[in-house]
């Protein structure tokens, strides 16, 4: 019998009666009840038992469940004082939820499905031993910080990490394709494969010429985006790991490019079959000047990717439209043509509403605060992956002229309300930034030698955070008040000191620093002007009782930092980004990543199994007046939040808007006329987080009448 299939068992009735009250009170205890229940009728009794630590590690290596090579770095003796060390911590999952989701997703099984061969403390070591690489020290850090739950790994990395039969470790890739057919097929490729092994997959078509652009030597005319967006959706559903998962991936255009308006209709209720994409995202890069133009009502042109790259000798996407606009608008060699700025941002919002499409970049805000050298151009699946990259020329064989850099992304995150418990939180930092270098270093793509050559040379990790709305609930601290946005800015200057702090150790240790160090802002030391002019330190009261226990970095903290980083340089050309967190935010009992929870008692449906509640964590008598859902607050507010956070994110940060299609009275100070949701409302949150210095917006998810949401997010690959 299958462990999905088991017959009369309780806990999942128990667990449903959370969601009746019991004298005006959520039964809270019926959730404990239903823990308790699962272990007592799933777990327990269908999990294989071992007479050793040994005997469970040779039986896992010799049915090629686990890889052998990475246990053989440690003598087994320490490997069973890891193993004590964990059970001594005495760790229990808090909520129904979080052990259901671990056991039924993350917990490795045997092959006819009917027994668990892992504990949490099983995958918590084989974690830990696989990213120390063979050091026993880091092993143990990482130990702790997982068993703790102060470190979350991604997913992929969570999941496969030991496993004889995995998967890649890492999140996501990013692709970009260039104006020739020979870039159009190795890109396919690339969906095709990448998709194969795991990941949402990014790709930018702004460098393709528009519909109808005349083509050398050929009497026809390009045929457009579009056709091109349908390829690499017909790639991700061929492509879906022997019918495991669905294929993801996500196309971006540049808001200027000629098909903008036929991009966006591919996404519409109503677009014909032969242009609609149903299961491919879709993400806009914006630069500046649309705002601009945007606000004052002007018209706005639209240039052709083909005749720019001819005239300036660079891809679409690496010329620096608000810069250049008036310039191309002046050029008679640019072929371009009109339309209303305020017109396309409306048909924004209006797909926005339909579907929660598109995800926006604002590229500009994104390269400003950018300290290396290069240009971001695109993002990810889940639009907090902003990285510098180099295009590539491919040849009539499909090999490559010059090989660009594409980018994988390596993905973990910190538990906020459980990092701030820790003994040494620098400490603790240290060792997550070890295991993401680990992931790193092994990472080895070669069917996309872009890829590959890309993270060689830059190192490229992402640590975010998830649970900032318990923390603050947990603290009494309203979402998006002045206290709140004073925690999150400490709190995210600590993770980019201490990243900071470990990459310049490792790239002392190594003699190494990433591609094109010598040119950044960090090496010319202008990065750490801010930080030490006006160091980020706790003022308020309350504030600094939270940080009490915890070494918050000075002015001279920094300044040493600054000339440490000149004198041996980074290993990592990013360290940061925010990802969305999915289901491994329920295993860590915390709110998902740092936006606001949606429902004091969130219901899941889960195949075949049907309704699972899942209380806020932490929620109590003083908690719940603190736990706002986001349907029911000023997205300004949210908006603060990630703009404070941004500031020390080399990233960017996965943030969806919440929105009713009935708004609560009085919410937002323009809604005189109606409550009802328009598309005014997006343009104006939009251009609100755009002067806030947000770099991108994940979905809009609308709460309809009905109880319905539209763009809910479906990313697996990168939810951490």
């Amino acid at each position: 019998m299958s462990l999905k299939n088991l017959e009369d068992v309780t806990y999942f009735k128990l667990n449903n009666q959370i969601n009746r009250p019991v004298d005006d009170q959520i039964p809270l205890y019926k959730d404990k009840e239903a823990l308790t229940a699962f272990f007592n009728e799933n777990v327990e009794p269908h999990t294989k038992q071992f007479a050793s630590v040994e005997d469970k590690l040779n039986f896992l290596i010799e049915e090629d469940y686990l890889e052998s090579e990475f246990i053989g770095k440690y003598s087994i003796e320490f490997i069973e004082s890891l193993y004590t060390y964990l059970d001594e911590q005495n760790f229990t999952f808090k909520s129904f939820m979080a052990a259901y989701k671990f056991y039924s997703q993350y917990a490795l099984k045997t092959n006819d499905g009917t027994a668990y061969l892992e504990r949490y403390e099983d995958r918590v070591a084989f974690n830990a031993l696989y990213f120390a690489d063979g050091n026993e020290e880091l092993a143990l850090s990482l130990a702790e910080e997982m068993i703790y739950q102060r470190y979350q790994p991604a997913t992929p990395s969570f999941l496969n990490a030991g496993r004889k039969r995995r998967g890649e470790l890492v999140s996501c890739f990013l692709v970009q394709v260039t104006d020739d057919m020979n870039s159009i097929g190795r890109s396919i490729n690339s969906a095709l494969q990448l998709s194969r092994i795991g990941g949402g997959v990014g790709i930018t078509l702004s460098n393709l010429r528009e519909a109808g652009s005349p083509i050398k030597g050929y009497e026809g005319a390009a045929s457009g985006v579009v056709p091109v967006m349908k390829l690499f959706e017909d790639s991700f559903s061929y492509s879906n790991q022997l019918g495991q998962r669905q294929g993801a991936g996500v196309v971006y255009l540049n808001v200027f490019h000629p098909d903008i308006e036929m991009f966006l209709s591919t996404k519409k209720e109503n677009a014909d079959e032969k242009i609609r994409v149903k299961t491919l995202s879709l993400g806009l890069v914006v630069p500046d000047k649309f705002y601009e133009l945007a606000r004052n009502n002007e018209d706005m042109y639209l240039f052709s990717p083909y005749s720019v790259e001819r005239e300036y000798g660079v891809p679409f996407s690496y010329l620096d439209i608000t810069k250049e606009y008036d310039n191309l608008v002046a050029n008679p060699k640019i072929r371009k043509q009109k339309i209303s700025a305020r017109y396309l941002e409306n048909e924004i919002s209006k797909l926005q509403q339909e579907s929660g499409y598109p995800y926006i970049i604002n590229i500009d805000t994104a390269n400003r605060a950018n300290p290396v050298y290069g240009k971001i151009i695109m993002s990810n699946l889940c639009s907090e992956i902003l990285q510098v990259q180099e295009p590539s020329m491919i040849n009539d064989q499909q090999g490559y002229d010059e090989l660009g850099t594409d980018i994988s992304c390596n993905l973990g995150s910190t538990n906020i309300v459980n990092l701030m418990d820790s003994p040494d939180f620098g400490k603790s930092v240290r060792a997550m930034t070890r295991a993401l270098t680990f992931i790193t270093d092994a990472s080895d793509i070669a069917v996309v030698p872009s890829i590959r050559n890309g993270n060689r040379l830059n190192h490229t990790i992402g640590l975010g955070a998830m649970g900032l709305h318990t923390y603050f609930a947990k603290n009494q601290m309203e979402y998006g008040s002045k206290e709140s946005l004073e925690f999150t800015d400490v709190y995210f200057m600590l993770l980019n000191y201490w990243t900071l702090v470990e990459s310049n150790n490792i790239a002392k240790e190594r003699g190494e620093s990433f591609h094109n160090f010598e040119k950044s802002d960090y090496a010319n030391g202008s990065y750490f002007d801010t930080y030490i002019n006006e160091p980020v330190l706790a003022k308020s009261e309350k504030i600094k009782a939270l940080f009490g226990s915890i070494d918050v970095p000075t002015a001279e903290d920094w300044a040493t930092l600054k000339e440490s980083i000149k004198e041996y340089g980074l290993y990592h050309q990013n360290r940061l980004a925010v990802a969305p967190n999915g289901s491994i935010s329920y295993i860590n009992d915390t709110s998902a990543s740092i936006h606001p929870i949606t429902r004091l008692i969130e219901e899941r449906q889960e195949k075949k199994i049907g309704k699972i509640y899942y209380p806020a964590p932490h929620l109590n008598n003083e908690s719940m007046p603190y736990y706002t859902s986001a349907y029911d607050m000023d997205m300004r507010k949210v908006i603060d939040v990630y703009a404070t956070a941004q500031k020390h994110v080399d990233q960017g940060m996965s943030m969806t808007l919440f929105m009713r299609s009935e708004m609560p009275e009085g919410l937002y100070e323009w809604k005189t006329e109606t409550n009802k949701q328009t598309t005014r409302d997006l343009n104006i949150l939009r251009h609100y987080a755009f002067n806030q210095g947000i770099k991108s917006i994940y979905y809009v998810r609308t709460f309809t009448d009905d109880s319905g949401e539209i763009g809910s997010n479906q990313c697996e690959s990168c939810v951490i």
